[in-house]
């Protein structure tokens, strides 16, 4: 099985990519942050987000660093200031409400701030017609 590291040109093919396929990589990974499990009999999901945050102190940092390359990723994308501020927001609001112990976890699962931004990053583009191809 290749591992990333094996292939020295994939981050930089990874800056070529359409705007299509960032926009993918970066559904897949707001998912796997905020809904990539479901409670069984109920409509409840959560993701790496709410469990990582479990982990007091440095949990909801490192959520918050993962949902930033998501921020990242936009900037580069051509988002403008206003999209980034309010991503930037919706990620300050879920971390300072998940460091609140068991609140906080609740919280994380109830508020999706990764699934948030994509609806803020594709309804940007949608709106200002960029090409996704």
């Amino acid at each position: 099985m290749p591992r990333a590291y094996d292939d020295p040109g994939a981050f930089e093919r990874a800056g070529k990519a359409s705007h299509k396929e960032r926009l993918a990589r970066l559904d897949a990974l707001a998912s796997f942050m905020d809904s990539a499990i479901g409670i069984p009999g109920t409509n409840i999901r959560f993701g790496a987000d709410a469990v990582i945050g479990l982990v007091p102190g440095i949990g909801d940092a490192i959520s918050a660093g993962v949902s930033c390359l998501i921020v990242l990723e936009a900037r580069r994308m051509g988002a403008p200031a206003h999209v980034i501020g309010r991503m930037v927001g919706n990620i300050a609001l879920d971390s300072l409400a998940g460091a609140i112990p068991v609140i906080g976890d609740l919280f994380d699962v109830a508020f999706r701030a990764n699934l948030r931004n994509m609806r803020l990053l594709r309804n940007h583009f949608e709106k200002t017609g960029a090409r996704e191809g």
